[in-house]
């Protein structure tokens, strides 16, 4: 059975979600080790979201492929 529209999204946007905490801990550990010493919080939150949005698009639509492809789904 193939997954739901809704469903990918939910999935998608859960990934997302924990994709993005670690992001914004990367944001804030790493950019400083290659120069960007002007990192705050609110800077890195802004890269997380714009990167976020990128990252929830492109989950969305290649599960979407996938799924339109009928890869990786069992049949009964």
């Amino acid at each position: 059975m193939s997954q739901t529209r809704k469903g990918s999204a939910a999935e998608a946007l859960a990934n997302t979600a924990i994709g993005w905490l670690v992001n914004f801990s990367a944001n804030l550990l790493v950019l400083p080790l290659f120069g960007f010493t002007s990192i705050t919080p609110a800077k890195a939150f802004g890269i997380g979201v714009v990167f976020t949005v990128i990252s929830l698009v492109r989950s969305y639509i290649l599960r979407r492929v996938f799924d339109r492809m009928h890869w990786g789904n069992k049949t009964a």
